[in-house]
């Protein structure tokens, strides 16, 4: 089918061998690529019950049609296994410039089976797979891994993914990082390529995919570029970044803060994208061919941590750290986020267990001298965790695991065993369901209704017409996951303009009732997944903190009752 190569790449680490198969048009016509393909062959390839972290479990890699093409959304690559966090289906992506090296390879989807005996990485291109010592970088950091493993194959526009010493130890929320500071962060990604003792793999290939009518995409990339390049989304996502959203969710009462028990920061003023741009002037980052540049890359001037230099801090980190953990100084936010990247591990489920340590240490269940704000202790935290050493080896497993080894699980904040992104409940409710019902957790990407909640397009408060609003966000987000497109573009890639660009790469004739149909597909392989190792309707659900505490300072609340309502009408909408 055009918009493929109709190819997959098998390799299996324990033989040291790799093969080509043929991917059928009737797959890739029932599911696309990316996330479809992931998800799809997640069901042919894992054995029902696998340990998550055991040689059986397989590593998909998965592009899409529009990758490798002029679309300005298209740089995005995704990884797919059973994740080691939370047990059941496990996605991530990252952008960057990796997924046009990916397709380069000539390859629609990577699986690695199996476990090397020692340390290896690959070299994967057109001409087929390479095996190469990996012990020289076993124990760099991320940063490190990626430059030495790209210089080691030496060859022009060769791009690496890589893992740091958090994954080379299985810490259960692992990245793979790629382009110093591109992260596929959640659900544990990186733990699955240290199980198997592969550093990183570098890509790079001559291979170009034939699309149906790539004239038409050609213009209707340049007439999106002449139209939307200087439209006040892109100028806000290239001025201000997605730290933009600290001040909206702090307003709206809705920043999680002090580990889940306020909505508001004293200081919200200090880490807001207005403190960013101010104090430290960073330069906007772009992905591949994207026009959006939402990316910071951020340097120190002063202080401490003068000359420091990250691409970030994104809302998220932001969030967990000086929300969570009451940081009031986007410098430390800076450090701790330069610390995880260099580890490798989520900055999400990082300071989402950071401020569960808190808590816990402030209950006594932990024997911790550590307390909101207290940046060096956090950091120090950090640092066990990725070793797994002392209360770091309890920590590593994740809030859902540690809060039940201490007896706290009515204090733990995760869906599914997914530490959530900053977004609470109690203040918008359509995210509540968006997180209740995601396939990998609690999660802000599937559906992203905090924009409309946020923005006064539906009433936030209110449970009415959630499910609708949810269901319609993930049906189009699931077909951005196919392509794979980036999430930031879903504003200008609507119902009407997805047929276009679908037949144009690929020359299918699909109309909206057909690409919710894809959707439902996936959703359902997804949920068969899911329902296989063990995961029952009743997860469906939030931690009872959200029902039992009202959020400070306002006193928001969230009930069973309106929560099991949005769940119900999801379920009948989704026909489950």
């Amino acid at each position: 089918m055009r918009g493929f190569y109709n190819r997959l790449l098998r390799i299996d680490l324990s033989a040291r061998t790799w093969a080509a198969e043929p991917i059928p048009d009737s797959v890739l016509v029932r599911y696309l690529g990316g996330k479809g393909l992931g998800g799809h062959l997640l069901m042919e390839n894992v054995p029902a019950g696998v340990d998550p972290l055991a040689p059986d479990n397989p590593l998909v890699i998965a592009i899409g049609p529009a990758t490798g093409t002029v679309l300005a959304p298209a740089s995005r690559y995704g990884l797919f296994a059973k994740s080691p966090l939370t047990g059941i289906f496990g996605e991530s992506y990252s952008g960057g410039y990796v997924a046009p090296a990916i397709k380069a390879t000539g390859y629609d989807a990577i699986v690695l089976q199996g476990a090397a005996d020692a340390p290896v990485f690959l070299e994967i291109s057109d001409a087929g797979v390479t095996f190469h010592d990996g012990t020289p970088f076993w124990g760099l950091d991320a940063y490190q891994a990626e430059e030495a493993l790209e210089r080691a194959v030496n060859v022009r526009g060769a791009k690496a993914i890589v893992i740091g010493p958090a994954g080379e130890r299985q810490v259960p929320f692992a990245v793979v990082s790629n382009d110093r500071g591109r992260q596929s962060g959640r659900t544990g990604m990186g733990a699955i390529l240290g199980s198997k003792r592969v550093k990183g793999l570098v890509f790079h290939g001559q291979a170009q995919c034939d699309i149906h009518d790539a004239a038409a995409i050609r213009e209707y990339d340049r007439q999106l570029r002449a139209r939307e390049k200087d439209g006040a989304g892109a100028r806000a996502y290239r001025e201000h970044g997605t730290p933009l959203l600290v001040a909206i969710s702090n307003r709206a009462g809705s920043f999680p803060s002090y580990y889940w028990s306020a909505g508001q920061v004293p200081h919200w003023e200090q880490i807001s994208s207005d403190a960013l741009i101010e104090r430290f002037h960073p330069k906007p980052q772009a992905c591949y061919r994207c026009f959006f540049a939402c990316g910071k890359l951020t340097t120190v001037p002063d202080g401490r941590h003068a000359g420091l230099t990250v691409e970030g801090p994104e809302y998220e980190t932001i969030y967990s750290f000086g929300g969570l953990c009451g940081v009031d100084d986007l410098a430390e936010i800076l450090y701790l986020n330069d610390i995880c990247d260099r580890l490798g591990i989520d900055t999400i489920t990082a300071g989402n267990v950071a401020a569960f340590a808190i808590e816990a240490a402030r209950r006594g269940a932990l024997d911790l001298a550590l307390d909101y704000g207290d940046v060096d202790g956090i950091a120090d935290l950090l640092r066990k965790v990725a070793a797994r050493e002392g209360v770091g080896e309890l920590l590593s497993q994740g809030v859902r695991a540690a809060a039940h080894e201490l007896g706290l699980d009515d204090l733990a904040i995760h869906v599914k065993g997914l530490e959530p992104p900053g977004y609470d409940p109690r203040v918008l409710k359509g995210m509540g369901l968006a997180f209740a019902v995601s396939d990998r957790g609690a999660c802000h990407l599937r559906a992203t209704v905090y924009k409309a909640e946020l923005s006064g397009w539906v009433d936030p408060a209110s449970p009415e017409g959630k499910a609708e609003l949810v269901l319609d966000f993930e049906d189009r987000h699931t077909v951005f996951d196919t392509l794979i497109f980036c999430r930031f573009y879903r504003d200008l890639f609507g119902w009407e303009e997805l047929p276009v660009v679908i037949h144009g790469l690929t020359g299918l004739e699909w109309d909206k009732a057909e690409l919710q149909a894809l959707s439902a597909r996936i959703a359902n392989t997804i949920r068969a997944f899911n329902l296989r190792e063990g995961m029952t309707p009743e997860d469906d659900t939030l931690p009872a903190r959200f029902f039992r505490e009202p959020l400070q300072p306002h006193g928001e609340r969230l009930t069973e009752a309106e929560l099991r309502r949005m769940v119900d009408d999801y379920y009948r909408l989704r026909e489950w």
